[in-house]
């Protein structure tokens, strides 16, 4: 079967990005959960240990407090409470941390520092999947174990006001609720006194037991104006005010209940420099947590810095304040201050309890949990544990029991620190099955494209796909029958849940169908091409054909930047790389340019320019070799000779507009000055639409009716300035001159370097891609979640909606790369004589955006241990995957443009 190099390349991208999607299913899994979660059963309490016959305590302790009010502040840093901005826009904040009855941590939030994951850890104590920051937008109800469920079951009554996604995790599980958009981050006023307006009515009433509050104000600030914005102090302030009412009501409750409340101050995650959050940074992961209660003693003079916690252990600890049974995937510590001033047995019974259902939670995802360090920690604390209830029976106020007691406390805490350490390393199970299908089908997709590439830059620009062969047909049908054994082995034999196991056999036989056939097509690839090479060097002598020095720059530069992948720190600072291959590659055509003029035809005697004769042997005549830049005269040549260097120059200037990566991302560049407004934004939209309606319609007249090429080109630049208006619209405004000089390089380009001196169809396509890279990054983007901005899914939004909101911040995230590949697509349509070229720059874009994915997915699978594997390596795949997608479409709008050339060319 023949196919055009265009369509084949779409078609193996296709099924690049399945077999991609399968590598993600397994790299990303479910973390460790315990095995008896799925639904909630009442337990008894494990009972304090034995001490011989006497009896023991078998209860739950009661509960510390009588009522909770946590008061989560979205993206709120710790340098906003404890640093200069928490003393002067939040004075009693501040005061109760320092001087009130009051303990103040420092919690650390795991990557992803996003809020939907990051509420699954405030309320399960588990580690949220890396996979839950796609789940963030929309958020499907929890069903593992929780605080809230158990309060629930417990008969406690929970109300809530802020942010939805509590409402969509907790469906069930709120008395009275009001939820509020969060992702309309343009609001940052009326979506915080949305959740203050219910506030004096709840603290007057006593029908519930935990009230949450959870603010988006502060996030959205940060999001849209950053936080050094002005306005980041009057949220402070604010927030601040509230806490006062909060508290002020508590004290006033307490005398008259005589119980004491317990008053949680935190943040979801922090702030990045730049206003965003999602990744590693110190700024983002370090939020702060204050419990607030008058049952915390403190004597006067005593200075307390905060301590530095998990934000997993505000769970546990919350559990015990209510007197709950802790949830059981919880990998987090109880905070010990709270509990400090009970009596010792209480002390001893609470660490019991945490350590004992870390314990269980240990033996459940770890087979060989008998060596675990914490585990025998835990052990030994429960043998003196026996021995300290035995002497407390006897005797309960020896000096003897006192040592004995703190002796037991201590290692206690350092059995509970171990466990947690110990499961939280525990906390991905990869699925290795699936991890090993999708990159079988990845890595063969990338063999196909490599074995093709001879026949698919052909001048003919076709290959022949042997489907039908009898080789094929037996080796098809071997291949199937040892990939299915296999399937049945391992879905029969693996103890962990496995996601390609969990498939319908039809859907499975398909996928081994398709790894059967990928597997023929690269074989009888590699035997044509050993056929074919063993002829062509029998019947031909050495070939004169050799690689240009640009095309040397381009296999180095691509192999390069793929294989620098595997270090975290240029993942990290990938931006340089970038920036210093498309400098090179100025530099390489500057070279060529200045080569072409000075050695060849194309130069005035004033310019230096030189005559070479080249002497016709049969007609005995002397020609002027003729160089492409032989069209140009007067100012242009001019114009050649110096667009490399004004191409970088803006190269130059675009580095320092957004400072990106981490390394560098704190230095100052270039601010916010220009705002629009929701009705202008629309009037733009509708222009958009006209633009992109105009240019669709002349597309399909040139389809339809087989029209001029030039008709099919006016479309094509008609929807590529719509796009490019599309672009204007919603980068921010400093982002402006990006755009800008992205026009004017691509202006210069194909002007004065492609065009004059007659780069093919794969030098320009590589070309192409080189600069939509560097463009992605010289928008201020890098390979961490933070660089997301959503606040451009809402220009032009005066509420929230899902879908428009997800194209609008796709399109401005990547909104260099797919300017580039459209301006590919055109500049290719526009050159009418370059017969195959089309099908050859799809091929050439399939196959170097394809290679980076493939070798990468082998580098991550290799580092899946990594230190730095979930905030470093595995939001870049989710990059890559992205980029997967966007050449998944790029290659059909190629096929698609291709075949419209074709049947021009065939009816004119």
């Amino acid at each position: 079967m023949r196919l055009g190099s265009g369509s084949f390349a779409a078609c193996c991208v296709v099924v690049e990005v399945l077999g991609l999607a399968v590598f993600l299913r397994g790299f990303f899994p479910a973390p460790v959960r315990s095995t008896s979660s799925s639904e909630h059963r009442a337990e008894a309490p494990v009972p304090e240990p034995a001490a011989g016959a006497s009896s023991n305590w078998t209860k739950l302790p009661p509960p510390l407090f009588s009522k909770v009010v946590i008061v989560l502040i979205d993206a709120l840093r710790d340098d906003f409470v404890f640093g200069s901005k928490g003393v002067k826009f939040m004075p009693y904040t501040s005061y109760l941390v320092e001087k009130g009855a009051a303990h103040s941590f420092v919690a650390e939030a795991k990557p992803p520092t996003v809020t939907m994951p990051r509420i699954k850890a405030l309320m399960t104590g588990s580690l949220p999947g890396f996979v839950d920051v796609v789940r963030n937008l929309n958020s499907p109800a929890l069903l593992e174990d929780s605080v809230l469920r158990q309060a629930k079951a417990a008969g406690k009554r929970i109300i809530f006001y802020g942010d939805e996604t509590w409402v969509k995790l907790f469906p069930k599980h709120f008395v009275e609720y009001d939820g509020t958009t969060s992702f309309f981050v343009s609001d940052y006023t009326e979506v915080d006194n949305n959740v203050t307006r219910h506030l004096d009515k709840v603290l007057k009433r006593g029908d519930w037991d935990v009230l949450i509050l959870h603010y988006l104000g502060l996030d959205h600030i940060g999001h849209v104006f950053g936080p050094s914005s002005p306005l980041i102090g009057h949220k402070l302030s604010e927030m601040d005010g509230i806490l006062t009412r909060i508290h002020t009501s508590l004290l006033s409750e307490e005398r008259k209940a005589l119980s004491p409340s317990l008053l949680v101050l935190c943040g979801d995650h922090g702030m990045s420099e730049t206003g965003s959050h999602g990744a590693s940074s110190l700024e983002e992961v370090n939020t702060p947590l204050i419990l607030i209660s008058s049952s915390f003693e403190r004597k006067p003079g005593d200075i307390r810095q905060p301590k530095h916690v998990q934000q997993t252990d505000l769970a546990v600890t919350l559990a015990v304040g209510l007197g709950l049974p802790i949830p059981k995937n919880s990998v987090g510590s109880l905070l010990f201050p709270v509990i400090e001033g009970k009596p010792m047995r209480e002390q001893l019974r609470f660490l019991h309890l945490n350590s004992v259902q870390l314990s269980k939670l240990l033996q459940e995802s770890v087979p060989s949990y008998e060596k675990e360090p914490g585990f025998e920690q835990f052990k030994v604390s429960e043998r003196l544990h026996r021995n300290w209830i035995k002497l407390y029976l006897e005797e309960n106020s020896s000096a003897a029991l006192l040592n004995l007691g703190v002796k037991l406390r201590r290692q206690y805490l350092d059995a509970i620190r171990t466990l947690s350490l110990s499961l939280s390393r525990q906390v991905a199970q990869y699925d290795i099955y699936s991890m090993v299908v999708g990159t079988v089908v990845v890595l063969e997709v990338l063999a196909l494209l490599l074995l093709s590439i001879p026949q698919a830059l052909s001048n003919k620009a076709e290959l022949e796909v042997p489907l039908l062969s009898p080789m094929f047909s037996l080796l098809f049908y071997l291949m199937f029958l040892v990939l299915s054994a296999i399937h049945v082995i391992v879905c029969t034999s693996t103890e962990s849940s496995c996601y390609f196991c969990s498939l319908s056999w039809l859907t499975a036989a398909g996928v081994m169908v398709l790894i059967s056939a990928l597997l023929c097509a690269v074989v009888s690839a590699l035997s044509e091409m050993f056929v074919d090479g063993k002829l062509q060097r029998k019947n031909t002598g050495p070939s004169n054909s050799r690689w240009s020095e640009l095309d040397l720059l381009i296999l180095l530069g691509t192999m390069g930047h793929v294989l620098s992948l595997g270090a975290s720190s240029f993942i990290e600072e990938e931006h340089q790389t970038w920036y210093f291959l498309t400098s090179t590659l100025c530099l390489a055509l500057c070279h060529e340019i200045y080569r072409n003029c000075f050695l060849g035809n194309c130069c005035e005697p004033g310019l230096g320019g030189a005559v070479v004769a080249l002497q016709d042997e049969d007609a005995g005549k002397v020609h002027k070799s003729h160089t492409p830049l032989d069209s140009l005269r007067g100012s242009e040549k001019w114009m050649a000779l110096a667009s490399p260097w004004v191409i970088l120059t803006c190269c130059r200037l675009l580095r320092s507009l957004n400072q990106t990566g981490v390394q560098w991302a704190h230095r100052p560049d270039l601010g916010h000055w220009l705002t629009r407004g929701i009705v202008e934004a629309r009037f733009v939209y509708i222009f958009i639409l006209g633009i992109l309606f105009t240019g669709a319609r002349d597309l399909l007249k040139s389809q339809v009716a087989a029209a001029n090429p030039k008709c099919k080109a006016v479309g094509l630049w008609e929807m590529y300035s719509g796009l490019a208006l599309l672009a204007a619209l919603l980068l921010r405004p400093h982002n402006l001159p990006v755009l800008v000089l992205s026009l004017l390089i691509q202006t210069l380009m194909t002007s004065f370097i492609w065009k004059p001196l007659g780069h093919d169809a794969a030098e320009v396509t590589v070309m192409h891609y080189w600069f939509g890279q560097a463009f992605f990054y010289f928008q201020g983007n890098s390979n961490s979640i933070s660089t997301v901005d959503v606040s451009v899914g809402f220009v032009g939004l005066d509420s929230y909606m899902e879908i428009p909101a997800v194209l609008l911040t796709a399109f401005a995230t990547y909104a260099g790369p797919v300017l580039w590949a459209i301006h590919l697509v055109n500049f290719l349509s526009s050159e009418t004589c370059r017969g195959p070229a089309m099908s050859h720059a799809c091929f050439c874009y399939a196959l170097v955006c394809s290679f980076p994915v493939s070798v990468y997915i082998i580098l991550v699978t290799s580092l899946r241990y990594h230190l730095f594997i979930w905030s470093v390596f595995s939001p870049k795949l989710l990059y890559e995957g992205m980029h997967l997608l966007i050449t998944a479409a790029v290659c059909l709008f190629f096929t698609a443009m291709d075949q419209t050339g074709t049947r021009s060319r065939i009816s004119s």
